[in-house]
């Protein structure tokens, strides 16, 4: 039955060029590592892994359980409580992944008196999130502050949330933070915004929402993971207070999932420590970005992700099979994962990159690019 069913579905992926595979790579690769999302560059740094370790002896292996049942450790609340500090805001409630902080927070909101508009270009957790809260869902153009306030204008529900992201996963381009949150406002609407490329890249690390003064604002909820600048594992949801209590208790990926592991709570502790401690680290992302966006002559990113386009998915996966070939990990975007179904060669800067590293990588991925194109 499988073989009749699904064969025909893996032979039209092959044929367009859009199959998908793992490959394991080895602890000790010696490689220029481009495609990880490990911003801050602190996924092995001694301090972030000691801490983890601590927690491991400390807590174990695992949260045991729900939070509500004997999953919250000390861990889960220094960590939340630094998180809400450091973000500007009341309040934080730990997700065990980015992905379910999403669903988490949308389905809480949502239902059947609640209006969902969501730009067009948001990761795919939101988008499943949408369909899970049994609320009228609209779709608006990619930063199109007009398109937000007419739906908003126009609505029957007493409630709406406005979903964005402060940088794009895929484009690295910034959303109108400022102007959305004004109509959110005025439209007694809420704004979400996923800063999951924003927390340790923009606003001197703090993220976009609290660069553009908007942290702590009761209509203006945050979520983040803990899996990119932190080094981690996890997602937050930010915001008032008596949001968090609301989470506590009606969203579903909270309550009937197991917590969030101790040393993963204790390994973000620790990176945000240390990016507290050496703020110049976001500084040195932007730098690599810049040069390496130089090299595939695109704009400068807004966040860490430079995004170079490809003829095809085939030409993308073949430029970075040949970076890989040459010492450079490098990553592809093909749709449905990219919002414009144009694929690209997704490279990650992070601050770890020496200036060595980066001259190579730019000689090959210029190499790589041509020769595929």
């Amino acid at each position: 039955m499988l073989e009749d069913w699904l064969a025909p579905k893996a032979a039209a992926l092959e044929a367009r060029g859009l199959t998908r595979r793992l490959h394991a790579r080895a602890a000790d690769a010696d490689l220029i590592d481009l495609a990880g999302n490990d911003y801050l560059g602190l996924a092995r740094d001694p301090r972030v892994v000691a801490a983890a370790a601590d927690a491991v002896r400390t807590w174990g292996t695992g949260a045991t359980a729900s939070r509500l049942v004997t999953g919250t450790t000390e861990l889960h609340e220094q960590l939340e409580s630094a998180l809400a500090a450091y973000a500007g805001q009341e309040s934080a409630l730990v997700f065990s992944s980015g992905y379910l902080a999403n669903l988490g927070v949308v389905t809480a909101l949502g239902g059947p008196g609640t209006l969902l508009v969501s730009d067009e270009h948001v990761h795919a957790s939101l988008v499943d999130a949408c369909r899970l809260a049994r609320s009228r869902v609209e779709i608006v153009p990619h930063n199109d502050v007009d398109a937000v306030e007419k739906v908003l204008a126009e609505r029957n529900e007493p409630h709406a949330v406005v979903m964005t992201e402060s940088v794009f996963s895929v484009l690295s381009d910034e959303a109108p933070l400022p102007e959305l949150a004004a109509i959110t406002k005025s439209h007694n609407a809420v704004l979400l915004v996923d800063e999951a490329h924003g927390l340790g890249v923009t606003g001197n690390g703090h993220g976009s929402v609290h660069a553009a003064g908007l942290a702590g604002l009761e209509h203006v909820v945050v979520t983040m993971t803990l899996s990119k600048s932190l080094a981690s594992q996890g997602g937050v949801v930010l915001g008032p207070s008596l949001l968090r209590e609301h989470l506590v208790n009606r969203a579903r990926p909270f309550i009937y999932d197991t917590g969030l592991n101790p040393a993963a709570c204790a390994a973000a502790l620790a990176a945000l420590q240390i990016l507290q401690a050496e703020p110049d680290r976001p500084a040195a992302i932007h730098a690599a970005a810049a040069q390496l966006a130089t090299a595939c002559a695109v704009p400068q990113p807004r966040g860490a992700v430079v995004s170079a386009p490809m003829p095809g998915p085939r030409e993308a996966v073949h430029a970075a099979e040949a970076c890989l070939a040459a010492g450079v990990r490098v990553g592809s975007f093909r749709p449905p994962s990219v919002p414009d179904g144009i694929s690209r060669l997704r490279l990650t800067a992070h601050a770890g990159l020496t200036t060595a590293d980066l001259d190579r990588a730019c000689t090959v991925i210029t190499a790589a690019i041509a020769e595929a194109s």
